[in-house]
């Protein structure tokens, strides 16, 4: 009963009462547009992976138990190319290394929930969710339930993903060359709506534009070997900007502190 009531009489920086249930919803709401972008994108993985030599079972297992749709794409194609489970596994494991950094700058905002609400979440972190949590906990509001705005972002995502990627399957044994509609595109207008606005510093602007600089230059190596390359050299690139501008700032500080002037 007191739970309830100190949950009640939180209120946020309009002063509406916040409640788990209510961030859940805020969580579900902020991540709708995503949602729908995400949609053309596993049904196109479906029916792709029917016609890539991989069973049904096969497939709707990846988006239940990988969950992360470039590298169930990247999965797909090195299957159909006949690549070795070694160069499969590296491959998507590079990919899906900026994890660790949406990790990273997550953990200040979550250090103190319990491994029942981080082991989910930690499963559950996508690209999407990712932008929009993000912004959420970095908001100046008291809110004690943002995890609950997580859930509700994460939750729906994997659900869809998992109908999305059943009715490609069942689309791609129907239809041949799936691929061919051009469907995936709406991704990639959705990933442009999610990057930009995270367009944000320089060392940002420039691990971008070397990640696409990068994959086009190599675009065709083999094994997909340009994506990790161009993930690689970004990230190097973002963390040797920002390693230089504190650099910069620590010396110019140091600098005034001992300026006579």
């Amino acid at each position: 009963m007191t739970e309830v009531i100190t949950e009640t009489i939180i209120e946020n920086s309009d002063g509406r009462a916040v409640t788990r249930l209510s961030e859940f919803w805020a969580g579900f709401r902020a991540t709708i547009p995503l949602i729908i972008g995400a949609i053309p994108f596993g049904m196109i993985f479906g029916a792709l992976a029917m016609t890539q030599g991989i069973s049904p079972a096969g497939a709707s297992a990846m988006s239940a138990f990988v969950f992360a749709g470039s590298a169930q794409f990247i999965a797909a194609g090195l299957v159909a190319s006949g690549a070795s489970t070694a160069i499969i596994v590296l491959t998507t494991f590079i990919v899906n290394l900026r994890h660790s950094l949406y990790s990273a700058s997550l953990a200040p905002h979550m250090k103190t929930l319990p491994h029942r609400w981080l082991l989910p979440l930690a499963f559950w972190l996508t690209d999407e969710t990712y932008v929009v949590v993000i912004n959420r906990y970095n908001a100046p509001d008291a809110s004690p339930y943002k995890q609950w705005f997580f859930l509700g972002s994460a939750l729906p995502m994997y659900l869809n993903w998992q109908l999305c990627t059943y009715i490609g399957i069942r689309a791609g044994q129907a239809i041949h060359n799936p691929g061919r509609w051009g469907l995936d595109f709406a991704m990639v207008v959705t990933f442009t709506g999610m990057l930009v606005p995270m367009l944000r510093n320089r060392a940002i602007v420039i691990c971008v534009a070397i990640a696409g600089i990068t994959s086009i230059l190599f675009y065709g190596l083999p094994n997909k070997l340009g994506l990790i390359l161009a993930a690689l050299l970004a990230v190097t690139a973002g963390v040797a900007v920002e390693w230089w501008q504190r650099t910069d700032k620590t010396h110019d500080k140091g600098f005034s502190a001992h300026d006579p002037t």
